[in-house]
């Protein structure tokens, strides 16, 4: 299994994994055989890129750190929500009893994390960019939750970390639309509009999640960082809460992975790389260090360059050693197709990864029937 972007699909490939919208309708679904105007159809609504399955040789499943039924649960939900704080902002009756589904489900996502406590996360969410606010939201709280499971928060911590990120973005919905997706550079005007939304959001956390609740505090303080150069009060360091620092890690992470109106997605080892070099400059070291921990720095199915000249994919990641996956070898130095073997490059330091294949590259890299390569 492969993630590729819309401009790199063709004809005859099959899908590995559904893509929905925030309304859980399915948009494409798992083993529909590409054409070139289904193709031309997911452009048009947005979608842009799927996971395409592999032959045999390169059957490499890659499961969501929680199932399905939960993600699109919850991305309905944070939809819902959404929809009522902005249609029913005067008393927010409906937003309330819309957060107390929420509120059921992050305790499930919780319950999901913890019963897995070795999981790594292997895939980035595809969806529409209609529907990146709420698949986003989602998102954020998950990844929140497996940095909190792994620095040892109770359960309690955890619910309260995981509804407060879930929430953070809630303050976007006073944000103007066209300012949210507005293709080009925002103005100075713009942007202190958009800044906005974090005292937004805290206040309707309150309301919604209870006044003084830990949940509230995580939407106001979710762009502050280490060095104080966030917003909206500058605060630094240890004033900022390690519920709202986590959060803020999973938000930058989750943002530069996907892909938006005004840019492609960021690959994940990029993301993965800018986040390490910002330990106790934008984010508190020991805070950083968990949350990466839960990350595949190579997800699963990703094409590498290895130091060799030999091509591969990576098959598995194990947690702590994010820079040597276990790979499988699909491509000799002279870009010839071999028996592909698997190779742990944690028990080979000789061999180490020197790039990741671009997307083109990897559409052309060879299948179960054997054809060739042209990396």
């Amino acid at each position: 299994m492969r993630r590729l972007p819309i401009s790199c699909l063709r004809p005859g490939m099959r899908v590995a994994r559904p893509v929905f919208s925030s309304t859980g309708h399915v948009l494409v679904n798992r083993g529909l055989i590409l054409t070139e105007g289904i193709i031309r159809r997911l452009g048009l609504l947005g979608v842009p890129a799927l996971y395409i399955e592999d032959g045999p040789d390169f059957d490499l499943p890659a499961e969501d750190v929680i199932c399905e039924e939960t993600r699109q649960q919850a991305v309905q939900q944070v939809r819902e929500l959404f929809l009522a704080a902005q249609e029913d902002s005067a008393h927010l009756s409906r937003a309330l009893l819309a957060a107390e589904s929420l509120a059921r489900t992050v305790e499930e996502i919780a319950d999901e994390l913890l019963a897995r406590p070795e999981v790594v996360v292997n895939l980035t969410d595809i969806r529409a960019w209609d529907d990146y606010t709420f698949g986003h939201s989602v998102n954020v709280c998950v990844l929140s939750l497996l940095a909190g499971a792994n620095l040892g928060l109770t359960r309690p911590q955890l619910y309260n970390l995981g509804l407060g990120a879930v929430l953070h973005d809630l303050g976007k919905v006073y944000v103007p639309q066209p300012v949210l997706q507005k293709p080009g550079s925002l103005t100075p005007e713009e942007f202190e509009l958009v800044k906005r939304h974090a005292e937004w959001g805290h206040r309707l956390a309150r309301e919604i999640a209870g006044a003084g609740t830990l949940a509230a505090l995580i939407p106001l303080q979710h762009h502050e960082r280490y060095n104080g150069q966030g917003y909206p009060q500058g605060i630094k360091g240890d004033e900022i809460h390690d519920f709202a620092v986590i959060c803020g890690l999973a938000d930058v992470f989750d943002a530069l992975t996907a892909e938006r109106v005004y840019r492609p997605a960021y690959p994940v080892h990029e993301a993965y790389e800018y986040l390490a070099g910002s330990g106790n400059l934008l984010f508190e070291h020991r805070l950083l260090c968990a949350f990466l921990d839960n990350l595949a720095l190579y997800p699963t199915g990703t094409p590498v360059l290895l130091s060799t000249g030999e091509v591969a994919v990576v098959v598995k990641t194990t947690r702590g050693l994010a820079r040597t996956p276990l790979v499988r070898v699909v491509l000799d130095p002279e870009g010839q197709p071999v028996t592909p073997y698997d190779l742990d490059l944690a028990r080979h330091p000789d061999r180490v990864i020197t790039r990741v294949l671009s997307p083109e590259e990897a559409a052309q890299l060879p299948n179960s029937s054997g054809s060739p390569a042209a990396v």
